[in-house]
């Protein structure tokens, strides 16, 4: 005591509390900031499931249609047609080949009865040809060689009353059960 006060030293504070309550403070901080990044994480993660949820809902509500071309088609008048020629222009759209012969004019399918394939048309020989298995069909739609089972099936045939040509697919015939025969299986001209 030098000048003859009394002098009380404090002694100083320790610093190392005062470093732990900032870290502290700053670790809530972070700890109150990362619940929140983590809540919205959450909330984000439940809008997602909902609302694939009611995708899936909606998606169900409205099921696949198939839509297939129409099974009934004008295929235009018998003059159209020439006597020995196979007509390929509905082959693609309609999945038909109309013949024309001495005797009339005939709707065959383009499936193969051995597998569903599609033949084709070979103008030069004269017949069907799968290119799948082989299958060989004379004009007349008759299996002749290959592994088809039974000949080609047939569509039904009429005439309109303006005289135009209709073909109706959901009426087919077959040879082997003697349809060929049936006066709608042949168009008579």
């Amino acid at each position: 005591m030098p000048d003859g006060k009394n002098t009380v030293t404090k002694p100083p504070e320790p610093k190392a509390p005062a470093a732990l309550s900032k870290a502290s403070t700053d670790n809530a901080e972070l700890n109150r900031r990362s619940f929140f990044s983590w809540l919205s994480f959450g909330w984000l993660g439940f809008v997602a499931a909902t609302g694939g949820f009611f995708t899936m809902l909606l998606r169900f509500l409205f099921p696949n249609v198939l839509f297939e071309p129409v099974q009934t088609f004008r295929a235009g008048f018998p003059d159209d047609y020439i006597i020995g020629e196979v007509n390929t222009n509905w082959k693609d759209k309609y999945g038909v080949w109309i013949v024309r012969n001495d005797q009339g004019i005939y709707a065959l399918s383009t499936v193969c009865t051995h597998l569903g394939c599609t033949p084709n048309w070979l103008g030069t020989s004269k017949k069907f040809k799968c290119p799948c298995h082989g299958s060989g069909f004379k004009m007349t739609g008759i299996n002749f060689e290959g592994p088809a089972p039974r000949p080609l099936e047939r569509y039904r045939i009429v005439l309109a009353d303006n005289g135009e040509i209709i073909i109706d697919k959901t009426q087919k015939y077959q040879q082997e059960k003697g349809q060929w025969t049936d006066p709608e299986a042949f168009l008579t001209v």
